[in-house]
Order: C-alpha cells, then structure tokens, then sequence
C-alpha cells in the first residue's frame, strides 16, 4: 500500500491514482494560465494581440442622450452629487482665462490660416512609396537611363585626377569606419556609415591642390527643403528634412544636350494602375504653398551639387533599396525644383539651363548612384519635355569587414579583416565628386 500526495491531496485507493492526477495537473495549469494572463501589472503588450495575452474589463459603451424638443430633463446639478434616477448633467466646457502651454488645444484644421480645400500629397524623409522607382519616375514626371552618363566616369580614370595610392587609401578609410573607430566587435550602421562618408568625402578633398574649385563647396546638415508642384489635378510636395548638401559656387553643367532633352517628348511615362500614385504618401489639408531651397538669399553656396544619405539602425527609418532609390530621386528633384524656380519664377517652363543634382547612398557596404537633370518645371500634364535620371544601383564597395573569422565545418570560409574590396565603386564616387570642377 502506497500515499500519494499530490498539491495537498492524499489518497490511500490506487484505483483513484489517475482520477487524482489528472485533477490535480488540471488545476495547477489552470491557476498558472489564469496567473499569466491576469498579472500584466497594468501594461498593454503590443506584440501580440489583447485575445492572446489577457483578459481586460469590458469596455463602457456611451449611452446615447435623446433629446426631445418641450421637456426639460431632470438632473441632480444643483444637488452635487449623485441621486439614483436623475439624469447626468451636461455642462459647458470650461475656458481658461489663461494660456497654460500643457494644456492647449489646437484649433480644428478647418480654422486654421493654411487650411486649403484640395488636400496636397506630401513626401518626407520617412515615406516608404510602394512602387519604389516607378512612383518617383512618375511623380517626377521623369525618364529613366540605366548607368551613369560616360563622361563623368571617364573624369575617375584620368590617372590626373585620382589620388595618390588610392586603393590603399579607401581600404585605410573602411578600415577605420569599421574597426579603429569603435572597440565594438559589430559596431552599428549609424556608427560607422558616417564616420565612412566623411573619410571618402576627406580624400576627394586631397584633390583641391589639383582642381582649386573643389575648394569652393561646402557641406550642409539639417537643412529644411520645400518643393511644390501640380501633377495632373493633384498637389505634391517635398518637404522637410534630408541627408548632407554638398552645395557649390557653381551650378553643375548639363549632363544631356538640348537634342537629347528634346527626345524625351516621346518617351511615355509607365504607370502602375490600379494602384493610385498618390499611395503612401501624407495627405494634408493644412500646408503652405511655398519653395525653399532652405537656405537664405545671398548664401554664397547657393547651388546643390551632391546629396548624401546613409541608413541607420532606426526600423522606422530603415529603407529597401529599391525604397530608398526612390527617395534620392524625390528629394534630388526636389532640391533641384526649388533651386530652379528661385531662379526662374513658379511660371512652368522648359529651362533653358538645366538644373543638375546628383545624389549617392550607402549603408556602409552598397553604394547607389543618382544623377538626374531637371529640364521642365511643366509637371502638370504627361506629354511634352521629360527630366532625366541616370542611376547606378547596388554597387559593393567590399564584401566583408569581419573582426573575426567567419568559420564553418573548422573552415574558414571569410577571414577576419577585410576582404572583396572593389575600387570600381569608389571611382564612381570619386567621378560625382570631381564632376562640375575637372
């Protein structure tokens, strides 16, 4: 004869083993399950959804006031408190007679100065467009040209202007983005993405004893750009802010001739139906008709010549490549666009000088290339003069920066260090660069 003693149950007959077992399991899972979904301290868990995580109170639904035209309704305002079958009283809304900044409530956007009865569509640095490079061709009113113009990559393979010991250099550069700047063994994007632009950026400036207008730029951070144009009936807008200006005393001559810019009259823009070309972007009734360069008048750098980007580790700012060439091309148009009517007026024209910006990303690793032209500010309809955009896309600068070995199967199959260095890459950087000074 044997006891079980199981969560305070005792039993003395084998045959009730099971029956008490099963009891016993059956309500320590209950309690535990009733523990986990009830002791959530207050907190809402947005990972899963409120069915799976917990149980909360019933949510209170309004009562609907009726109000009937005659009667007067019985409250208990003047008594101050509650009195079982009274109604509620409505009272007025209190006004303070004084500003008090922590509670201000903002007018409705229909009392508002900017309000505006068509809605505008606006493109931040933060908009994901879903089409990618097809909605910022289209919204751009732009045509297409894979690789960049043959001219300005020639400028990288004059032996004349590139810079001593070069390749050397550049993987010095990587080298310290990657792992002399940081004692971290992986150090994060918006760590070394920076610090590796910047020592790119400082080794085409070695070339200003060669080329004296490479001394005439200057970099720009935390500018505000403002861009607005109507496309077909609706109203779009590039706005806020973006990554480093390189800004120049010079405007960057035209990559297409006039023959060229003329034959983009017959291209014919892809469109993406069903999908509206108005998706993903911010609609807004309350916005201000305005073009900024986001610099003031009498700036002695006035013309944009390059656009940065660098990605970081921020989910909400981390962008596809395909995404992420789509917002070169909005915020290079858009820099372009307000340059241009600062100098021609917001009359829609053909320019007669075209307006050129160029644009590069890179996550640390894969370098995109964006050149594009801006012939027209005629955007409204889809006929007639087209802009131009060359892009280079995907291009590694290496393969790997590892602190240490990558082994598998006791192989090494990526030693530690660096390793798949391309220079072709940088030489592309190197030709934007000298672009407009050589």
């Amino acid at each position: 004869m044997f006891k079980v003693v199981l969560h305070g149950v005792k039993s003395n007959e084998p045959m009730l083993l099971a029956v008490q077992i099963g009891n016993a399991a059956r309500s320590a899972f209950l309690n535990y399950s009733h523990r986990r979904r009830c002791d959530v301290g207050g907190r809402r868990f947005f990972s899963v959804t409120c069915s799976l995580f917990g149980r909360g109170p019933p949510s209170r639904k309004e009562k609907k006031i009726v109000d009937i035209p005659g009667l007067e309704r019985v409250t208990y305002a003047d008594r101050m408190h509650f009195v079982p079958g009274l109604a509620k009283p409505i009272f007025p809304e209190w006004q303070r007679d004084w500003h008090d900044p922590h509670h201000y409530r903002g007018p409705n956007n229909e009392e508002m100065e900017l309000h505006k009865e068509n809605p505008c569509y606006v493109f931040n640095q933060r908009t994901k467009i879903l089409e990618g490079v097809r909605q910022a061709l289209w919204l751009t009113k732009s045509k297409l040209i894979q690789g960049l113009p043959e001219h300005i990559l020639s400028l990288a393979e004059d032996p004349a202007n590139q810079i001593e010991d070069q390749d050397e250099r550049v993987q010095q550069a990587i080298r310290h983005s990657r792992f002399w700047d940081t004692t971290a063994l992986r150090p994060k994007r918006d760590r070394f993405c920076p610090v590796l632009l910047r020592d790119l950026l400082h080794l085409c400036g070695t070339l200003q004893v060669k080329h004296t207008s490479l001394s005439k730029r200057i970099l720009a951070e935390n500018y505000r750009v403002a861009a607005l144009w109507n496309r077909e009936s609706d109203v779009f807008q590039v706005r806020g802010l973006n990554g480093m200006l390189l800004n120049s005393m010079t405007s960057l001559p035209a990559v297409a001739q006039s023959g060229e810019v003329l034959a983009t009259e017959n291209h014919t823009l892809e469109t993406f139906y069903p999908i509206s070309p108005t998706i993903d972007l911010q609609c807004t009734y309350v916005y201000d008709q305005k073009n900024d360069t986001g610099f003031r008048d009498g700036y002695p750098f006035p013309h944009p010549h390059t656009l940065f980007f660098t990605e970081t580790e921020d989910s909400a700012a981390k962008f596809k490549p395909e995404q992420l060439r789509a917002k070169m091309i909005m915020f290079a148009f858009g820099n372009a666009l307000a340059r241009a009517k600062s100098l021609y007026g917001e009359h829609p024209q053909v320019l007669e000088h075209p307006v050129v910006v160029q644009s590069i990303a890179t996550d640390g690793r894969l370098f995109q290339f964006i050149v594009l032209q801006l012939n027209t500010t005629d955007l409204g309809p889809d006929t007639g003069v087209k802009n131009l955009v060359w892009m280079d896309q995907d291009q590694l600068l290496y393969d790997y920066a590892k602190c240490r070995p990558l082994i598998k199967k006791k192989v090494v199959t990526v030693p530690a260090g660096l390793s798949g260095y391309q220079p072709e890459t940088f030489k592309k950087f190197l030709a934007l660069h000298l672009h407009g000074a050589v």
